[in-house]
């Protein structure tokens, strides 16, 4: 069973989600305050946060950004702040998905699993299951990333973008291809969410993040991955 914390100041909203998600079959331990957050964050040791980012004690972008610093568990955001800015704050704090209130209790169950399907590896046959070159390997099944032989911890987007690049390799794509791609929406204009997973990952893939060997910008275009 899936453990999930869920992290909303409001306690009609706290409860709407808790029953949703328990007749998934999830564990869901709630928090209402960013302080308790943290505290159960570090105790419960979940598997995936549901984060609302306008709470007391501690901002959820803070606690987001802690969070995927400390590990690579998946984070939603929940908030009913939706424009473009406040997605692309949370996507540069390390969030792996957003979803604005009001929102579909359908559509909140579909995200969760994707996430926590994502992080466990589960996404299906795949026709080539791993990529090694030099001083990098990607495994597909174990959604497992190793950088000179030591293992890097990527969020399940941060693999899912990697992954989609590397198995189309020397291949540009723009921003909003790639978007629709992994978060499965429509870029609606709004390109700096992958700009952002895009720094995320060479920050964490390349030795020299700035003259990356690998995850190439193709000015005019968007992106590639750079085989060699």
């Amino acid at each position: 069973m899936s453990r999930i914390l869920l992290v909303d100041d409001e306690q009609s909203i706290r409860r709407i989600v808790e029953q949703t998600l328990s007749k998934e079959g999830f564990e869901v331990v709630s928090a209402g305050d960013g302080m308790e957050a943290q505290e159960k964050f570090q105790k419960v040791s979940p598997d995936l946060v549901i984060l609302d980012i306008m709470l007391p004690g501690i901002h959820g972008f803070e606690l987001c950004r802690r969070w995927t610093q400390a590990s690579a568990v998946p984070i939603l955001i929940l908030s009913a702040k939706g424009d473009i800015v406040d997605k692309s704050i949370g996507f540069n704090h390390g969030a792996d998905d957003y979803l604005t209130k009001p929102f579909s209790p359908v559509e909140l169950i579909l995200r969760v699993k994707a996430l926590l399907r994502r992080s466990r590896g589960s996404t299906g046959p795949e026709t080539e299951t791993a990529i090694k070159l030099p001083g990098l390997e990607i495994d597909g099944l174990e959604h497992t990333v190793r950088v000179e032989g030591q293992p890097v911890e990527l969020t399940p987007k941060e693999f899912d973008l990697l992954w989609y690049l590397a198995r189309h390799p020397d291949r540009a794509f723009t921003r909003e291809h790639l978007f629709k791609q992994i978060w499965h929406e429509e870029a609606i204009g709004d390109t700096s969410t992958v700009t952002v997973f895009m720094r995320r990952l060479r920050q964490k893939v390349e030795r020299n993040p700035d003259k990356p060997r690998y995850l190439k910008t193709v000015w005019g275009v968007g992106y590639k991955f750079a085989k060699e």
